[in-house]
């Protein structure tokens, strides 16, 4: 049992900490470039044989982290606030929300947004039906995993780390969720196992997203500038984007890369304007609200559609890798979005954590995904047979054939590699910090060559799973990463509910008078 209040022993435990997961990072770097093909056969025969509990099992846990959020947002806690009783905002509400949107999207976005409704046009186990056509139909699944479902993983371990942070003045570290369960056994190797296994699920994940980038900037390059696409091309926009990161992290160029991602919010408005513009807007429009009710009606069975007669395969490639990515995701975007959450009631932070970020990506898939629906359903361009050889030319490609004059399309598109590019590198960057935060007891400014050897580590990893299968092999890896997370990530829960509980059960036997509140903002109305 460590003693807290033994510096020494709390720094020894952090060191070897640290030193475990640093070893299966290595560990995993030696074998990914010494013996990648035996690796790539593991991760296979892992997947095949995880496959039939997966289908279940991830589906039933995402079920429960959106109704444990639901359910939390409109009880009686939706009114504690995140710090002290009489504590503001550390963030202005628009700063607070851009910065909410900026945290969970990125790179996947712009890689799926286009490509994943085409996809799921060509190929899906459901029956359109009379009122929701086939397009709709390939829009409400792209909005499934992009919705609700998942921000609801972001929401819990956010929610859990601002909660024990602000409120019960712990570090912000991921064991601090586990101390009502476990007492201080959550200080000793059970409580910083779990946090191990969350720095190994957030290094998949950044992976993941990193590999995503690199191919879609390799592509631009070739539609934009005719360089030849290659594997080797991949490895050299990893070799950049990562040397961008790692001098950031070495320079603490904190506020570089907060302009950079400020930067990238215009980027993206301005390429969703270009979309506005030059795509069909009233039928995007039309087509993205009338996604958004058959999501919103088809929620609680879609939510719990595990192939059992039909479509396990494209349960599989589809629903069970985005679970796997959002719970790979989750420390990293979680830690962030607890940083800047400070002072904000539980309400308010359900009520952004979900609906903002979710009605923005509705809209960013139903203009970008709905523009590539109609150039293919009315005869325009063939983009499903280019895009099931190759999705990172989705975007490219939707954005030639929009009736805009070709000088600003190849523009466009120009801006595209710079907006990946840009996302590509704060999010190595802000991955590294994060992963450094939870190797560190909360400490958000560890040790400049540790942040170093970590960005270096996790482009190396990038780069080897690249060259071990492509996209295939980092999305086994990351739903593979993502199964021990995702126990982590209930404990974390569980433990939240209790304390609480606790809370709100104390502050009833001291309360003497009782004023209603306002749903969600938690505002006296006696006042």
């Amino acid at each position: 049992m460590i003693n807290m209040r033994d510096p020494g022993q709390v720094e020894r435990a952090a060191r070897r900490q640290s030193a475990v997961s640093i070893a299966i990072i290595i560990v995993l770097l030696i074998w990914v470039f010494l013996g990648p093909q035996s690796l790539k056969s593991l991760v296979e025969i892992a997947r095949s044989y995880t496959r039939p509990f997966l289908q279940w099992y991830f589906v039933g846990i995402v079920f429960f982290f959106l109704g444990a959020m639901l359910w939390l947002g409109s009880s009686r806690f939706h009114s504690i606030r995140l710090g002290a009783d009489d504590e503001r905002p550390e963030y202005a509400l628009a700063a607070w929300l851009s910065m909410l949107f900026a945290a969970g999207t990125g790179v996947g976005l712009l890689f799926w947004s286009i490509a994943e409704p085409l996809l799921h046009l060509a190929d899906n186990p459901f029956e359109p039906g009379e009122v929701q056509g086939a397009s709709v139909l390939a829009l409400r699944l792209a909005f499934f995993h992009w919705g609700l479902s998942g921000w609801a993983i972001y929401a819990l371990i956010g929610l859990c780390l601002a909660y024990f942070a602000y409120r019960k003045n712990r570090p912000l570290t991921l064991r601090s969720a586990l101390r009502p369960l476990i007492g201080e056994a959550s200080e000793g190797v059970v409580g910083r196992g779990f946090e191990v296994v969350a720095v190994v699920a957030t290094v998949f994940g950044v992976t993941t997203t990193l590999g995503l980038g690199a191919q879609q900037v390799a592509t631009g390059l070739n539609e934009v500038f005719g360089v030849s696409e290659s594997v080797w091309i991949e490895l050299v926009v990893i070799a950049v984007i990562i040397g961008i990161a790692t001098t950031s992290v070495a320079l603490g160029l904190q506020r570089g890369i907060r302009r950079l991602s400020e930067f990238n919010v215009v980027l993206a408005g301005l390429l969703l304007l270009f979309f506005f513009v030059y795509g069909p807007t009233n039928e995007l429009l039309s087509l993205t609200m009338q996604a958004t009710g058959a999501y919103l009606q088809n929620l609680p069975t879609q939510s719990l559609f595990t192939g059992a007669s039909d479509g396990d395969d494209w349960l599989d490639e589809w629903t069970i890798f985005y679970w796997g990515w959002w719970i790979a995701w989750a420390p990293f975007v979680g830690m962030f979005i607890a940083r800047i959450s400070r002072g904000r009631t539980i309400g308010e932070f359900l009520l952004a954590v979900f609906l903002f970020p979710t009605l923005f990506t509705f809209v960013w898939i139903g203009v970008l995904g709905g523009s590539a629906l109609q150039i293919q359903t009315n005869g325009i361009f063939d983009l499903i047979s280019v895009v099931q050889q190759d999705e990172t030319r989705a975007l490219f490609l939707t954005v030639r054939q929009l009736e805009a004059p070709a000088e600003l399309a190849h523009f466009v598109n120009g801006m595209v590699i710079l907006l990946v590019a840009i996302f590509f590198a704060t999010s190595a960057d802000s991955g590294t910090i994060v992963i450094n935060t939870i190797l560190s007891d909360g400490d958000t400014t560890p040790p400049v060559r540790r942040r170093v050897a970590w960005s270096i580590g996790v482009g190396l990893l990038t780069a080897g799973l690249v060259l071990a299968g492509g996209v295939r092999i980092l999305q086994q890896t990351v739903v593979l990463a993502a199964l021990p997370f995702s126990v982590v990530l209930m404990a974390m829960s569980a433990g939240l509910i209790r304390a609480l509980t606790s809370e709100e059960d104390g502050s009833r036997k001291g309360r003497k008078t009782h004023r209603p509140r306002e749903p969600w903002t938690g505002r006296d109305r006696s006042i």
